[in-house]
């Protein structure tokens, strides 16, 4: 028998949810309009988008307010960091329109099919580019670079590793006024060209972001940025992140092969193993996960991201870095010593890999070396 009278007080309160839940959008909107005329304030007055202090302060007071309310504080911070970073994102996109620095300029990216490609199409567009694609995939609207070339203010070679070498080879000899640098994972294919260029009077340098394409916010994200022999070509490149809150460090152009061998090329090795040894187990993977420890569930949250990339590139990544065997040494060495200590029961041995490795990772907490910050503490 149904009980009428208990579907009737069901139904009023989910439609009592209705209404809290539409609040709640509403009151989210609200803030964004809020946060929104706080970033014009700001830029107005050359004041940082970021205040680290103030969010402290913030979610500090709201898990207070959630605990006087009976409501979980760990969720109430969750729910406003969500809110907090969205809020970010528009500032920061916001910031870039407004500051213009592209208006009224034109710029090119050649591979602006690709994924990052795409992104550094609509990262210029919102600075106010007038933005050309140049991609042999994206036949619609894509240009020929080697005819416009030399009225270009900015062209960015987001092509694949060494057709960007070719590439770069290819603007000296033509020969362009733009200021123009390459984004590859490897530089080592790139440095002669690059460094070519820069003697021909090209005003090019090289950057690295450290992130990928699904990227919305840039706070906390790396840009590297290498000399190629032009200086003018690094100021350039560092003004076009001013009105983000990237962190745009610059590194020797030799060195960064050498740096990415263990940042890119070790983690993506490690992951790759991490998967590769599951798949081998015979296990399947919904059932790992639904026993999995808080490491673990951790671990495979980012091992499925690293499966989801694109196999050539991540096959270039570890092919063409010559420091790459280095990194795969390392990996192999440490993997070996695990298996030494522990089927040779030398517990001794392998506390000191762990208390050696707490030791190093202590480097986390100190300050990490100066670099231009687009947000300050």
């Amino acid at each position: 028998m149904i009980d009428h009278s208990t579907e009737s007080r069901i139904k009023a309160l989910r439609e009592e949810l209705d209404q809290v839940d539409s609040r709640l959008v509403e009151l989210a909107a609200s803030r964004q309009r809020i946060v929104s005329e706080i970033g014009r304030v700001k830029q107005g007055e050359g004041k940082q988008l970021r205040d680290f202090r103030r969010e402290r302060e913030v979610i500090e007071r709201v898990r207070a307010r959630a605990g006087a309310l009976g409501f979980d504080p760990m969720l109430a911070e969750r729910l406003l960091k969500s809110l907090i970073e969205a809020s970010l994102t528009r500032q920061e996109v916001e910031r870039g329109r407004l500051a213009g620095r592209g208006r009224g300029r034109t710029s090119m990216v050649i591979g602006g099919g690709g994924l990052m490609g795409r992104w550094l199409v609509e990262f210029l567009d919102n600075q106010g580019f007038d933005v050309q694609v140049s991609d042999p995939v994206e036949s619609e609207g894509s240009v020929d670079w080697r005819a416009i070339a030399d009225g270009t203010d900015v062209i960015v070679v987001a092509a694949p590793i060494l057709p960007s070498a070719n590439i770069i080879s290819e603007l000296t000899e033509i020969g362009t006024a733009a200021l123009v640098f390459d984004i590859a994972s490897i530089k080592t294919p790139l440095i002669d060209p690059l460094r070519q260029a820069a003697r021909a009077g090209l005003k090019v340098c090289s950057i690295h972001p450290m992130f990928g394409p699904d990227t919305r916010l840039l706070s906390g994200r790396n840009v590297l940025v290498m000399d190629a022999g032009c200086e003018s070509a690094v100021e350039e490149a560092r003004e076009l992140f001013a009105d983000t809150m990237a962190e745009v460090r610059q590194i020797d152009l030799e060195e960064h092969d050498r740096l990415v061998a263990l940042v890119l090329g070790l983690s993506h090795a490690v992951n790759i193993a991490f998967f590769t040894a599951l798949e081998r187990s015979g296990m399947e993977a919904g059932h790992l996960a639904g026993i999995s420890s808080t490491t673990f569930k951790r671990q495979l949250d980012i091992a499925r991201d690293v499966a989801g990339e694109n196999p050539e590139l991540y096959h270039e990544i570890q092919h063409l870095n010559e420091h790459g065997a280095w990194a795969r040494d390392l990996l192999k060495e440490a993997s070996q010593s695990i298996i030494d200590h522990v089927v040779g029961d030398d517990a001794t041995q392998f506390a000191d890999l762990m208390l050696r490795g707490r030791e190093f990772l202590r480097g986390l907490d100190q300050p990490r070396p100066s670099g231009i910050r687009a947000d300050d503490l």
